[in-house]
């Protein structure tokens, strides 16, 4: 029996991220197609990996746990690494919500319930979520710690509420950074850890399609005024990975990283401060 990772979302950050840890484990990739599934697996089984892939709808708590159920067939699961989900240009507003805000919050719970000893998960949320006026600490809490099956209903997430879809986003991944925060806390009981990272711009497929969608003058103007003046790539999410999941993150659970060449910086207090 090997100790196994789950890897949701077979795009380039999550294959980053499991090329640079996942070594001498068994991991499970989990994605809505599966045919991304077998592309990525295929890659990294060529390149010395243990790689088996199936299909799972984050979306669905039952594709949740039928994917743990997969991967409990190997051995315990150490590492969880949440890289699913879908962009504001790629989805309407329910579907943001019921996959990248209730999706990533039942899997986060689905797997706290069997993570090992010593067992460590990252998730990836956006710098999306702190570009957003800041909620009240009562809607925080909310996002926090309603049951998972409820917080569709919460008001702030009715389509009455939700402007339109990248603020669907916003509140997903905001919710997803709260969500962290108190899953940690269940974690820790376990002796496990949980942490966030918030990328900005990376340069993968899925910001390909941004790129040259509705936003794209957006995005680039975004990469171009942030401090770094460039895009990020998936192997700098992975550098933050390996250090919230090896033993030199060890007194790191519950936070935030946020890795975006100062964009966020720069649009509270630099060229990219919205001109009212």
């Amino acid at each position: 029996m090997k100790e196994v990772m789950i890897l949701t979302g077979a795009g380039q950050i999550g294959m980053a991220i499991a090329r640079r840890i996942g070594f001498g484990k068994k991991i499970v990739v989990g994605d809505k197609s599966l045919k991304n599934a077998e592309t990525i697996a295929k890659i990294m089984n060529e390149a010395g990996f243990d790689v088996t892939p199936a299909e799972m709808d984050l979306s669905s708590r039952e594709s949740i746990k039928n994917l743990i159920k997969e991967a409990l067939k190997y051995g315990e699961i150490s590492m969880l690494v949440n890289a699913a989900g879908v962009s504001p240009s790629q989805a309407p507003v329910e579907t943001i919500l019921k996959v990248d805000l209730y999706g990533t919050a039942v899997l986060l719970e689905e797997v706290g319930r069997v993570i090992k000893e010593g067992g460590v998960g990252v998730t990836i949320s956006s710098q999306s979520g702190h570009r957003m006026p800041a909620l009240t600490p009562e809607q925080d809490e909310l996002l926090a710690i309603t049951p998972t099956e409820e917080l569709l209903s919460l008001e702030m997430l009715q389509p009455e509420n939700i402007r339109d879809t990248l603020h669907a986003y916003q509140m997903a991944k905001r919710c997803n950074e709260k969500r962290v925060m108190a899953e940690a806390v269940k974690w820790g009981e376990r002796g496990a850890r949980l942490n966030d990272i918030a990328p900005g711009i990376i340069v993968t497929p899925l910001a390909l399609d941004e790129f040259n969608g509705p936003r794209g003058d957006f995005y680039k103007n975004m990469f171009a005024k942030c401090p770094a003046g460039r895009p990020g790539t998936a192997d700098e999410v992975a550098n933050v990975a390996e250090l919230l999941m090896g033993p030199a993150g060890a007194f790191i659970t519950g936070s935030t990283i946020l890795i975006d060449g100062g964009a966020t910086a720069s649009y509270y207090y630099g060229p990219l401060k919205p001109q009212e």
